[in-house]
């Protein structure tokens, strides 16, 4: 048995350095998570908890299905939403029945290819106490002495939570300064007074409404050996699918795990991610499902009548569709956005 091990090694070895090579092609969307992973530059990120991950989990499973597809008739009107948590915040914030507590939040700049198209603040509008109940408000603290400004609700409250829209406020005169945003947070305690004070609420958090002009949204993505753990799951697959298959063009499966790569703790939504692949001969007569077009019916009879030489058209995928994730970004803020062309939905021969 000992003298089998030298050849299992070199099978694998070969295995791993043909997979790199061949079908499946590389996967993008793993390309370009790769650089916002734990260890990358700058990551300063945590587990998500709290208001804020249910919160971004709410908006996504209203946004997207169980595979991150994105759904018809969302009410996003845009493809990326980041949270920001406050920088700071005051000291003793109670006092008597009233809660007050000052928060600071940096904006920092964006991307340039990211628009900001709105920025709304959420916050605890209702709190049910033991005793009582509470009820809370927003405030914008302008940098000059301008006036203090009373935010208004602009959504319906979910669970008790509210939100206000912030976008009329941010001009350098009226809303922020140096990139930072001051809020102040204000609640009464109603109802029968207790002897202690009651848990503080949970702190208000900033909604970042983006649009990514970005064309397909991802780079060039490069060849590189895949992750040893995901090719020994796909093992029996690909060897099975390497014999020889003939079979007509069509779309294959292609299912990657993130608990696999060990990032299902900063990617938090889907947990799969199935891109689907094309595989297969190109059929002799390309119908009319195929979408191929006129030349590579040309270069099919040429190949068949006039030069074997000249190839077969490829089978390639002919349309996509996007996939929505939900992951904590390196500072710490959570982050919804929507990647085009992600998924393979049919096949043609080009």
């Amino acid at each position: 048995m000992a003298l089998l091990r030298p050849f299992t090694t070199l099978l694998l070895l070969t295995v791993l350095f043909s997979w790199a090579m061949s079908q499946p092609p590389p996967l993008p969307l793993l390309q370009a998570l790769r650089a916002q992973a734990p260890g990358s530059q700058g990551w300063r990120g945590g587990a998500a908890s709290g208001h804020p991950l249910r919160y971004m989990l709410e908006l996504y499973r209203r946004a997207a299905d169980r595979e991150g597809r994105p759904r018809r008739g969302r009410s996003l009107n845009t493809n990326t939403v980041r949270l920001v948590q406050a920088a700071s915040r005051g000291g003793q914030p109670w006092a008597g029945r009233w809660y007050v507590q000052p928060l600071t939040y940096r904006l920092g700049a964006q991307p340039e290819a990211e628009h900001l198209l709105r920025v709304t603040v959420a916050y605890p509008q209702s709190l049910q106490l033991p005793q009582g109940r509470l009820l809370c408000a927003m405030e914008l603290l302008p940098p000059t002495k301008a006036p203090v400004v009373l935010l208004s609700p602009t959504a319906p409250s979910r669970r008790g939570w509210t939100e206000a829209d912030i976008t009329p406020f941010l001009s350098p005169v009226n809303g922020s300064s140096g990139g930072t945003l001051t809020l102040r947070h204000i609640c009464v305690r109603a109802g029968r007074a207790a002897a202690a004070s009651p848990p503080s609420p949970a702190d208000p958090f900033l909604l970042l409404f983006l649009n990514d002009t970005r064309s397909g949204m991802l780079p060039e993505p490069r060849r590189s050996r895949r992750e040893a753990g995901t090719l020994l799951h796909d093992l029996p697959g690909y060897l099975r699918d390497s014999g020889g298959d003939k079979s007509d063009c069509s779309l294959r499966s292609f299912p990657v795990s993130f608990a696999q790569l060990g990032w299902d703790h900063w990617i938090i939504a889907p947990h799969r991610y199935n891109p689907r692949y094309c595989k297969g001969v190109c059929p002799r007569l390309l119908r009319d499902g195929f979408h191929a077009p006129n030349h590579a019916v040309v270069q099919n009879l040429v190949h068949q009548l006039v030069d074997a030489s000249v190839p077969r058209p490829s089978c390639v995928p002919y349309r996509y569709s996007p996939i929505s994730v939900l992951m904590i970004q390196h500072d710490g803020s959570i982050l919804y956005k929507e990647y085009e062309n992600m998924i393979a939905e049919s096949c043609t021969c080009r």
